[in-house]
């Protein structure tokens, strides 16, 4: 040790855990357990120098700060300096706002993308391009089972402007542009190494999904982007040679489109998944696999590190933040939900297909609308089928018109948007009552954003239970308000926090071996301002002990 004495008491120890820049002595100093954060370790029969204070070695932890977390080879890949990623929230929630303060504090957002009108991408595309210069962002590229011409569109609008990283969401199978997003430009350099100048990023939560991911592209695409001749053969034939996907998020528990998976269960399949492409394919780098979903609090990122998350992701969390591109009243709903106030509702984009997504349920009345909705869908095959007062109580309380005025207004929509759909409409009753029924929970989400006061009970608010978890964490601190919540200083508190959590986990297991417990809170932490932690990850970590 140095020459100051080490100190006792529990306070003494977790201040120590939470100085992260600085290395944690454990020692026996006169039967007390002893803390000091400054000193050398002897090992065998090497004896200390004799002006220097010595004690018995309980356990040693070395320095752990945010940027040395999670995989090194995604963040040289993408230019980051923390392993941290803020997913992409549809019709612009993940705003321009958000991505480009992910970018500037060495992170990177993927600007929510999905539900917005080519054009609108676009002008979010021109904004970003002026703004980030070299920082790194994104862009999302959701599956549109139902309008796959709009996929398509925004594939190329993506190529055509230099988008050249996007998160691919909702797939439940690859599609042709996703696959001619990946292949087009892939070349190889002077040194034969093979250069894949568009990024993907897939968001899975299913195992046969992510086998698709981690799979060269399909050769049927291949074929008939040959074909039209959209790719050359030899970018047809480095494509064989690379994965779909330069890294893939396990999505567990999530907000929005979510199959509600345990993290704790699906990181570590989709690991060894990763592991056993890995082999058979023998590619020539490596695949990154991050955790999303559940990520709110320091301990859940802390579990995800741990388990071999090569970055986090979070989503839920910053819809409360200041940059969200949503209304101060949703913000307001989000900063006082619980773990249990979300349940599942019907997707507007996958109904028909019955496919749900999780969303906040507290302050409103939409998960119920949008069920009973979907009930009267699959049960009859027309509008008019419907029992009569539940057509009245759709039109009173749910649609708050007629069906007829309504189908006109979405009528409308459709003829711009993509009017096949109102033709078929005009022949499939069914159809025409789906689109309808689709329009209402359209609409809810926009009337969120926009904070619509007459709509209120029909906001639909995507949001997982991880933002319960996060409001309890915050409850008393300056975070619990949402005017206070910006989403890097949530980013670095978690990362930080991670840090400490991750020290005393060490500690902890060392100091078992000797049959000592560790204080149980010793590496809680609680909401720090953003100033503070630079300022703890700044200090000089010279070490001028024995």
């Amino acid at each position: 040790m140095g020459d100051d004495a080490p100190r006792t008491g529990d306070q003494a120890i977790k201040q120590a855990i939470s100085r992260i820049n600085r290395p944690v002595y454990l020692v026996n100093m006169n039967g007390q357990i002893a803390v000091s954060d400054t000193g050398s370790v002897f090992i065998g029969d090497k004896e200390p120098p004799s002006d220097c204070l010595s004690y018995p070695l309980y356990a040693y932890i070395q320095p752990l700060l945010p940027q040395f977390m999670g995989d090194p080879a995604f963040k040289a890949a993408h230019g980051l300096k923390y392993a941290y990623v803020a997913g992409a929230m549809a019709n612009g929630i993940t705003s321009v706002k958000m991505v480009e303060e992910m970018g500037k504090a060495g992170m990177i957002g993927f600007f929510g993308s999905a539900g917005l009108l080519p054009q609108d991408v676009e002008a979010a595309i021109d904004s970003l391009s002026s703004r980030m210069g070299g920082l790194a962002f994104g862009f999302n590229l959701i599956h549109s089972p139902n309008d796959p011409e709009l996929e398509n569109t925004i594939a190329a609008l993506y190529l055509k402007r230099g988008v050249n990283r996007v998160c691919a969401s909702a797939y439940l199978d690859l599609t042709l542009p996703l696959t001619y997003f990946r292949v087009k430009g892939i070349y190889r350099d002077n040194e034969g190494k093979i250069i894949i100048p568009n990024k993907i990023i897939g968001k899975i939560s299913r195992r046969e999904v992510a086998r698709k991911f981690l799979s060269p592209p399909p050769e049927k695409f291949l074929t008939q982007l040959l074909s039209q001749k959209m790719i050359t053969e030899q970018e047809a034939e480095l494509a064989r040679l690379v994965p779909m996907a330069d890294a893939i998020s396990a999505e567990a528990d999530s907000g929005g489109h979510t199959d509600n998976r345990p993290a704790i269960a699906l990181l570590p399949t989709i690991i060894a998944l990763r592991d056993e492409f890995a082999a058979k394919y023998r590619y020539d780098r490596p695949i990154c696999v991050g955790l999303g979903g559940g990520i709110a609090t320091p301990e859940s990122a802390a579990a995800a590190f741990a388990m071999g998350a090569a970055y986090i992701l979070t989503g839920s969390i910053n819809q409360a933040c200041v940059e969200a591109g949503t209304s101060e009243a949703v913000r307001t709903m989000l900063a006082e939900a619980q773990q249990a106030d979300v349940t599942m509702a019907p997707a507007a984009d996958m109904f028909e297909m019955g496919v749900k997504v999780q969303v906040l349920r507290r302050g409103t009345m939409f998960p119920q609308r949008a069920a009973k909705l979907y009930e009267f869908y699959s049960r009859h095959d027309r509008y008019e089928d419907i029992p009569e007062k539940h057509r009245a109580m759709i039109e009173r309380d749910i649609l708050k018109r007629s069906f007829e005025q309504e189908w006109e207004q979405t009528k409308k929509f459709f003829t711009q948007r993509d009017p096949r759909q109102v033709v078929r409409a005009e022949k499939d009753a069914k159809h025409k009552m789906a689109l309808v029924f689709r329009s209402y929970l359209g609409q809810s989400s926009r009337w969120a954003t926009r904070g619509e006061p007459s709509r209120k009970m029909d906001y639909q608010i995507w949001c997982g239970p991880a933002l319960g978890a996060f409001n309890e964490w915050a409850k008393g601190s300056f975070l619990e308000k949402p005017e206070n919540r910006d989403v890097v200083t949530l980013a670095m508190n978690l990362l930080f926090g991670s840090c400490v959590v991750t020290r005393a986990n060490w500690l902890r297991c060392q100091l078992a071996a000797h049959g000592i417990a560790l204080p149980s809170d010793a590496g809680k932490f609680l909401p720090t301002k953003l100033s503070d932690i630079k300022r703890i990850e700044e200090e000089n970590n010279d070490d001028n002990s024995c």
